[in-house]
Formats: structure tokens, sequence, C-alpha cells
């Protein structure tokens, strides 16, 4: 969840700065998706927060 990600990477104090969340997952959608504005690897789920997406769960859902 946000929340989750927030915490463990800047600590309590900032559990409820989604802002800096959605910058650095951004930068790496950036930096690791062929087209970073239909992202395949860093899924977003409304509400809740990100879904990473590996290599080999994407070839088996294209099967």
């Amino acid at each position: 969840t946000h929340q989750q990600l927030l915490h463990h990477i800047w600590g309590v104090t900032h559990t409820e700065d989604t802002h800096y969340l959605r910058i650095v997952v951004s930068q790496l959608r950036k930096k690791l998706e062929d087209d970073s504005n239909a992202p395949a690897y860093i899924i977003t789920e409304p509400g809740i927060g990100y879904r990473l997406i590996c290599c080999s769960s994407k070839s088996k859902a294209s099967e």
C-alpha cells in the first residue's frame, strides 16, 4: 500500500506524503518502462498503492 511504502522508505512521519511516492514511481517508470504513460511493470492500484509485475508474470499473462 502507499502507507507501507512510505513508512519503509521515509519513516513513520511521512506515511501521508503520497506525493513523494508518486514522484519516485514516475522516475522509476521512466527508467524501466518502454512507455511510461502505459506502464507494464509498475501498475497503479487506485486507492491502494502499486503492484510490481515481474517479467515471468507478464509473459504468462500473454500466453
